[in-house]
């Protein structure tokens, strides 16, 4: 019988952090190429609570979970003055990228961290209350940054893949992108929540998103299996 206390707290915690570090990135990535605006709100703090948007963090999840629709969500933007920057156009493509970047980062450490739980236990350890609980929040952190980080880099505004895509377009395309962005929420609730409704086979999570995030998140397995020394046919739960 499961433990919905438990099953909320390794779902909760690694959710979150993957969030907030996801977002402390472009902050830290914006300072280092010139625009301290994030670090002079305050918005470099691990505290999740400064990141933390009613609407998109809590109340738009809970009312997509209630109505049985796809359940997405988002923290509060770390504030970035394009101005600020010292090449602008290139370095807000840094500054998006970092985003993704930070999750993939996290992702391969969670495997290493898994795999060297596994080596230190051996084939026939067995962990503890406080080792299971501390695996379960690595594996769904692997879980929450791998989604995060691949659903980020979507070409579309207001994902971070658009900021990237803009660095590399021609200023013509780039300008286009910039006329859209306004509307980014809009195609967001179209794409992923009406889309789905209206044309199933049409579900861009399932047929864009998943597919990278299964590669990735079984590479990560294998990556988690050569650390704790365990032969390819054999597992570690990752």
């Amino acid at each position: 019988m499961t433990n919905p206390l438990y099953d909320a707290a390794t779902i909760i915690v690694p959710m979150v952090f993957a969030i907030v570090f996801h977002e402390v990135a472009h902050g830290r990535m914006a300072r280092l190429l010139g625009d301290p605006t994030a670090s002079e709100r305050g918005r470099l703090s691990l505290n999740p609570l400064r990141h933390i948007d009613l609407f998109g963090t809590i109340l738009l999840p809970v009312m997509l979970h209630l109505a049985g629709l796809p359940v997405f969500g988002w923290a509060k933007p770390v504030p970035v003055n394009y101005d600020r920057l010292r090449n602008p156009k290139r370095d807000m493509a840094l500054v998006g990228a970092a985003g993704p970047a930070t999750n993939f980062v996290f992702a391969i450490l969670s495997a290493v961290a898994i795999g060297l739980f596994a080596r230190v236990l051996g084939p026939h350890g067995s962990p503890g209350p406080v080792a299971t609980f501390v695996l379960d929040n690595l594996k769904n952190f692997i879980l929450f940054n791998a989604f995060l980080g691949m659903f980020n880099l979507l070409p579309l505004p207001p994902f971070d893949g658009s900021r990237i895509l803009r660095g590399v377009l021609p200023w013509p395309a780039a300008r286009l992108l910039d006329r859209i962005e306004p509307y980014g929420i809009i195609v967001f609730f179209v794409l992923f929540v009406i889309l789905p409704q209206v044309a199933p086979s049409l579900h861009l999570v399932d047929r864009v998103i998943l597919p990278p995030v299964d590669w990735l998140i079984d590479g990560l397995g294998q990556l988690a299996m050569v650390v704790a020394g365990i032969p390819a046919s054999g597992q570690v739960g990752v």
